[in-house]
């Protein structure tokens, strides 16, 4: 699943990161510092979440996006700023309420992105809870009337939300296994040098499940580094960081020896395949590959 966040502001170093490297969690958008723009994209793009890059901001530009902040709080829409701590000091002398999350760079990428999507989901969950006490109160109301007593209360365990929202939040990666969270589709992650072949690979898979994609051992190992994913599809020969190559550094990390890998595979010859089998890898596929053969191979791995 991707978010959506809609940006602005003069630090295009900070922009920049979000379009080339947080793009698999993201789908972003830019705005003008104008009012009148920002109100647009906020009602037409519905935005999960507003930031603010700032850099050598005017005292007018500073100005606008203090004032936006009732109009986003009343679309539930939170206010990240991310900046230099003088830059964002300024706009907080200007500002009339904080900003629902302060950045100060530098900060890694993996940081941001984590701090952003923690907030995120817990503005969701704030969001389903206030949903779903407006709709217990309203069945709760006469014919006619309103509820009273203040509103029915809610079976939610708010303390298990909080301890997840810590964990995304924390500095780092997340380690482990992904949670089991009822309904959360399975992640999959495609390891091949071939464009195309990623490209396919995804259009087999993106109606199941989640999937992300890499270029070669090297990304997939770096992306592994902040993220963690419920089965691997990993090519057998790459230039540089060869499948088994990639595999045996899979297997040394306590981070990623658990993770399901299938190999992806054009060699048909017998030697080969027992050679790539004697890495015990999950399961391996030979190219081209059988998108129905591909579902049931991992389907058997993860569901």
């Amino acid at each position: 699943m991707k978010y959506k966040v809609l940006l602005t502001g003069n630090n295009e170093s900070a922009i920049d990161d979000f379009f080339m490297q947080m793009s698999e969690s993201f789908e972003v958008v830019t705005t003008s510092t104008r009012f009148a723009d920002i109100t647009r994209h906020i009602t037409f793009f519905k935005p999960d979440i507003f930031v603010y890059c700032i850099y050598n901001e005017t005292r007018e530009d500073l100005t606008q996006i203090a004032n936006l902040k009732f109009r986003l709080s009343n679309n539930k829409t939170p206010l990240v700023i991310i900046g230099l701590k003088e830059d964002c000091d300024e706009f907080l002398q200007i500002a009339t309420s904080a900003p629902d999350l302060i950045l100060h760079r530098p900060l890694s990428v993996a940081v941001i992105q984590d701090k952003i999507i923690a907030l995120v989901k817990d503005n969701r969950f704030k969001k389903a809870v206030d949903e779903k006490a407006e709709e217990r109160a309203a069945a709760a109301a006469p014919p006619g009337g309103s509820a009273q007593g203040g509103g029915a209360r809610l079976d939610i365990d708010r303390n298990s939300i909080d301890q997840l929202m810590d964990r995304l939040a924390a500095p780092g990666p997340v380690t482990g296994p992904i949670p089991s969270v009822p309904g959360r589709r399975k992640h999959v992650l495609v390891v091949d040098d071939n464009a195309m072949m990623l490209k396919m690979l995804k259009e087999h898979l993106h109606d199941k499940y989640d999937v992300a994609t890499a270029a070669s051992g090297r990304v997939a190992l770096k992306f592994l580094e902040r993220k963690t994913t419920d089965l691997i599809l990993l090519d057998y020969e790459m230039p540089e960081e060869s499948g088994p190559v990639v595999l045996e550094q899979l297997r040394a990390s306590e981070h990623t020896k658990d993770i399901p890998v299938i190999f992806l595979t054009g060699v048909t010859d017998t030697k080969k395949i027992k050679e790539a089998l004697s890495l015990k890898p999950q399961n391996y596929l030979l190219k081209p590959v059988d998108r129905e053969k591909l579902l049931d191979t991992i389907a058997k791995e993860i569901g």
